[in-house]
């Protein structure tokens, strides 16, 4: 479980494609810190950390996730946003995360306003039960929240901490961004579907 608050901000050094599968090697700030088989949120997607070397950790995943995500797009040089799970004796800043990352969405606009920034995103109409006005949002990891919601879209708010500290600052129009809808909309949504 994480809590879409990002940590640091890491790099792809190192893809490498082996049947289905895709191996990304990180450096970040956070990379020495990290020990094997602890699950770390790479833009929003949970990963396992299968090796460590010098100030990099090296991930893999499936099909199913890079069917799902953006990871399958990922290039060298690319920024990740990073988050260790969640620490249970603590405040919880953003919301619950759990890193199983439902679609992607599209950046349809960008615009700057003076000091904050806003982003409007196209998601797949099938989830529009799953996102409502003021409601939070998994956006690349990122705990927001979502306003001026139709059928599939929505605008979030960007304020200059965040902006600096994660990898929104490089989503132009068209850039492709991993979502996770609210786990407790998911269920409720669930239960009102039952026979």
């Amino acid at each position: 479980m994480f809590t879409g608050i990002i940590e640091t901000i890491g790099r792809v050094e190192e893809i490498i494609a082996t049947g289905t599968n895709k191996t990304f090697w990180i450096s970040s700030p956070l990379s020495h810190e990290l020990k094997v088989d602890q699950s770390i949120s790479h833009n929003g997607v949970c990963l396992t950390v299968e090796a460590l070397q010098d100030s990099r950790h090296r991930v893999t995943a499936i099909a199913e996730t890079l069917q799902k995500s953006n990871l399958d797009h990922w290039q060298k040089g690319d920024l990740v946003n990073l988050e260790r799970c969640m620490i249970m004796n603590g405040r919880l800043d953003g919301h619950i995360v759990q890193g199983h990352v439902d679609t992607t969405a599209t950046c349809i606009q960008r615009k700057e306003l003076n000091g904050s920034w806003e982003f409007r995103f196209r998601f797949p109409e099938q989830f529009t039960n799953l996102v409502i006005e003021k409601g939070s949002i998994s956006l690349n990891g990122i705990s927001l929240t979502i306003f001026n919601v139709s059928a599939n879209e929505f605008t979030v708010a960007i304020i200059p901490y965040t902006f600096e500290h994660t990898n929104i600052q490089n989503i132009q129009t068209d850039t492709t961004v991993n979502l996770e809808f609210d786990m407790v909309g998911k269920y409720v949504n669930r239960f009102l579907q039952r026979d």
